[in-house]
């Protein structure tokens, strides 16, 4: 079993510019990996660990100009993974849970499907960190 905190290292190290979302890909660089990959990454930690989707609004100045998704686990706790992708002009408002359509992702497509194989790569290569696998004494 993977941890949360296996699957964000793993998530972490397989973002790229070819997993961005098209929309923000002139936005992304190397020293804001996170830009553009937060439907990408929801859907990934949903498939890892089911919960919610979770939407919201990007806005500047007030101004409606993009949308961010997150997850909600059952318990209450919300995992961002990509809330350092936005500058400081930009504000993430609203949280509303949205379902997840049946099949694969209409948009985006082909990036969460990289990000997906890339994450299933990282976490087969690396070994947990859950005590479980932890070397006896």
């Amino acid at each position: 079993m993977w941890t949360l905190v296996d699957v964000e290292q793993a998530v972490r190290a397989s973002w790229g510019a070819d997993t961005c979302d098209p929309a923000d890909r002139a936005d992304w660089h190397p020293g804001n990996p996170a830009r553009g990959q937060c439907g990408v990454t929801a859907l990934v930690l949903h498939d890892m660990f089911g919960g919610e989707l979770v939407l919201g609004e990007v806005r500047v100045a007030g101004e409606r100009t993009g949308s961010h998704y997150w997850n909600r686990f059952g318990t209450g706790l919300e995992v961002d993974l990509t809330r350092g992708q936005f500058r400081q002009d930009e504000d993430v408002v609203g949280a509303q849970v949205v379902q997840r359509p049946s099949g694969p992702p209409k948009r985006c497509r082909e990036e969460y499907d990289l990000l997906r194989a890339r994450v299933s790569a990282h976490l087969t290569a690396a070994p947990t960190t859950s005590p479980a696998a932890a070397p006896a004494p």
